[in-house]
């Protein structure tokens, strides 16, 4: 990795907020929101693909890896956008396409909705979907109401058979070869060492309300950038067959790419293909920015 494609890092600190960014690679920005419970890291596959050619953002969202605030607001997917669109802006991102997956994929499409015209092109990967509830999530935001809830995911965190469960990551990866490894040490054993980032995970399910989720087959409308669809055929959370009929609510979709043996994560586990549908997607707008 040269000294352009390095990465670099910082904590934005916008209202209550405190918003970890990591940058690398050079040229027109990608902006890379992760879902629940991960970091920005998780996109780092699809990121080493592109940095030769664009200039590749991911912030970690407020109450997830090392970002958190002292206004609960933050946490909820409106406050969340807002935090995102101070942090962009206090490291003078002008404009920049925006990808997200899973909770990642909500809330940027709340940034879409109040960041116009910055936001040039979206892509969305498995991510929430008006009137749908993802397996096991509502049960969770439940139990994150409890005390000592935090602590009790956290023990269960430590059994291998638990992580490997539909209940846990099992509906994540095609493979769960993937669970074990580099993915364990980044995402899953900082939520079992940190009661503190435990807590700011529970928090986080708490404030995200899917009756505000529901009042995008409507807003997805609003979203006029070119928007182009990239799933994980066989995922469990948000199945492939509701996500082509999300596609119909939005103004200007580009295309719907199901890529085999990938689930929640395709991005993931298919950095490769993930990496070139986005790169064909943003040719015009890297065509642009040389012209």
């Amino acid at each position: 990795m040269n000294d352009a494609q390095a990465a670099t890092q910082g904590e934005a600190i916008v209202g209550a907020a405190s918003v970890h960014w990591r940058r690398q690679g050079s040229g027109p920005p990608i902006v890379f929101l992760p879902g629940f419970p991960l970091a920005g890291e998780i996109w780092d596959g699809v990121i080493a693909r592109l940095r030769n050619r664009f200039t590749c953002w991911t912030a970690d969202l407020v109450g997830l890896g090392r970002s958190h605030s002292a206004a609960s607001d933050d946490y909820a997917s409106p406050g969340q956008a807002q935090a995102m669109r101070a942090m962009l802006s206090a490291l003078g991102v002008e404009s920049y396409a925006l990808v997200g997956n899973d909770t990642g994929g909500w809330i940027a499409r709340e940034l879409a909705l109040i960041d116009p015209p910055k936001v040039t092109h979206l892509v969305l990967t498995n991510t929430e979907i008006p009137s749908h509830r993802p397996p096991w999530i509502p049960l969770y935001q439940t139990l994150a109401h409890l005390p000592g809830s935090g602590a009790m995911c956290r023990q269960l965190l430590k059994s291998r058979a638990f992580r490997r469960s539909p209940m846990a990551f099992g509906g994540c990866f095609h493979d769960l070869q993937h669970l074990d490894g580099d993915f364990h040490h980044q995402f899953v054993e900082p939520l079992i060492a940190s009661a503190s980032r435990m807590n700011d995970a529970m928090h986080f399910l708490r404030q995200m309300k899917f009756r505000r989720l529901d009042e995008f087959c409507h807003l997805h409308r609003q979203l006029e950038m070119p928007t182009l669809f990239i799933w994980g055929a066989e995922d469990p959370t948000f199945p492939t067959p509701l996500a082509r009929q999300m596609v119909d609510e939005f103004a200007n979709p580009v295309g719907f790419h199901a890529i085999a043996n990938a689930k929640l994560l395709v991005h993931a586990e298919q950095p490769q293909a993930v990496a070139t549908l986005i790169d064909r997607f943003l040719a015009g707008a890297l065509q642009q920015a040389a012209n």
